[in-house]
């Protein structure tokens, strides 16, 4: 058996693993592990590459970016940024048709834009509206769908940690990949808020209307947001002007949201203690998934097989767009059965050469931040696709009453949205690229 075989036998082998329930990070180590021996032959080898292979993935100073936006958002949560952008939010829309539903989905592009992380932005969020949107009248499977929905806004809205995780994969500036991420970002958010829109006027009954809020009680509570404009603009303004790097703009971020929490009186000893427990606990997490899909696509490379099936693929005479519409099909795909992180790690180092061998009439940086931005939008829509919608789990879980049926039929409107959405960033490339130099 040739090693290019053995390495393609390695990925139903992987999917066993998983399938099996064995944890991502290591079912990828162990397949990468037992591939090393097989395809050396020497026990020797799987035990010298595991020497260095800790220092090589851990050595980029751009993953210290993940616990610092990790540490963002818990630091933004204890201090009251998220009550205070739903309570903002709701005072302006809250008394129109669907306007609570609105305000909690522009509360979490809000809230994505101080904090990395999609599962921690709808677990927040979903504190902070879930009880407001019962509150008047919003039915379960639309109330859970929709934070559902909003939640995935946290990887999508720069700081993104999945954004920073395909920059180092693929090797391209991290700044850049924010900034195309700009306009993707707002459109998902109107297209949620149209969805929400449309929805309650097909089913009245299944969303209350709010209750009018006076001119200067809005003034007062759009006041009290200023605290997160002030760390988004300090850390993004800061990064895209050159003032610091990512990684410095993050642990500025850290420290602006630490002090904000300690000003309004949510960062005490007790809270600082968890806020750097969960960070440290996610952040591990993160990383092991890391390490494991470093030393598995190791394992591939040394077989050959991504190089292979990028020459195969260019050779097929398949035109550019139908095989990006093909890989993005398998993300939707992997999405039912796999988490965002596991998805990139895994499949970045075997489809990012197939599209760089590919003529799209653009340059290759723009390709590879074209499809990194598709690839996230994608990713983010597996959160949110049954069966095995993370953002589902966590926002059902606050709402044993409501039937996970519900919240998947209700949700079927928002995937909608998202395909939709990825339908004209691959038609239109420039809604993407127009901010990048």
């Amino acid at each position: 058996m040739s090693n290019l075989e053995i390495g393609i036998l390695s990925f139903p082998a992987l999917l066993l693993l998983i399938f099996l329930r064995v944890p991502i990070g290591l079912a990828m180590f162990i397949t990468g592990y037992v591939g090393y021996w097989i395809v050396t032959g020497d026990t020797r080898m799987p035990m010298a590459r595991l020497k260095s292979a800790a220092y090589s993935t851990f050595a980029s100073e751009s993953l210290a970016v993940v616990p610092m936006f990790l540490m963002m958002g818990y630091f933004a949560t204890i201090g009251g940024m998220s009550k205070a952008l739903f309570k903002a939010a709701e005072a302006f829309v809250g008394h129109r048709k669907g306007g609570v539903g609105i305000a909690a989905v522009a509360s979490c592009a809000g809230f994505g834009a101080i904090c990395g992380s999609s599962l921690a932005t709808a677990a927040t969020m979903g504190r902070v509206a879930l009880p407001e949107l019962k509150r008047f009248g919003y039915s379960g499977g639309l109330s859970t769908a929709l934070l559902a929905a909003g939640g995935t806004l946290g990887i999508l809205i720069p700081p993104s940690v999945v954004l920073v995780i395909y920059a180092i994969l693929a090797e391209q500036n991290i700044a850049k990949l924010f900034l195309a991420a700009f306009a993707p970002g707002i459109l998902a958010a109107i297209g949620y808020m149209i969805v929400i829109s449309i929805y309650v006027r097909m089913y009245p009954d299944r969303a209350g209307i709010g209750d009018r809020v006076p001119w200067g009680e809005r003034v007062r509570l759009l006041i009290g947001i200023w605290p997160v404009l002030l760390v988004f603009l300090a850390v993004v303004g800061g990064i895209y002007g050159g003032v610091f790097t990512p990684t410095e703009g993050a642990a500025v971020g850290a420290l602006g949201t630490g002090l904000i929490a300690l000003a309004n009186g949510g960062l005490n000893g007790k809270t600082l203690l968890e806020s750097f427990t969960s960070t440290a606990r996610s952040t591990a997490m993160i990383f092991f998934i890391v390490f494991g899909a470093a030393f598995y696509n190791s394992f591939l490379a040394l077989t050959q097989v991504p190089q292979s099936l990028s020459e195969w693929v260019a050779g097929l005479g398949i035109a550019p767009i139908a095989v990006l519409v093909l890989i993005l099909a398998i993300y939707l795909v992997l999405g039912c059965v796999m988490d965002s992180l596991s998805m990139i790690l895994l499949t970045i180092p075997i489809f990012f050469p197939m599209m760089m061998a590919l003529d799209f009439g653009m340059s290759q940086e723009h390709v590879a931040i074209w499809f990194g931005i598709l690839v996230l939008i994608v990713v983010e829509t597996g959160l949110i696709t049954p069966p095995v919608g993370m953002n589902l789990f966590i926002i059902n879980a606050m709402d044993r009453a409501t039937p996970m049926t519900a919240t998947y039929k209700a949700v079927a409107w928002f995937v909608l949205s998202d395909l939709i959405r990825v339908a004209i960033l691959v038609a239109f490339p420039a809604i993407t690229l127009f901010l990048i130099p």
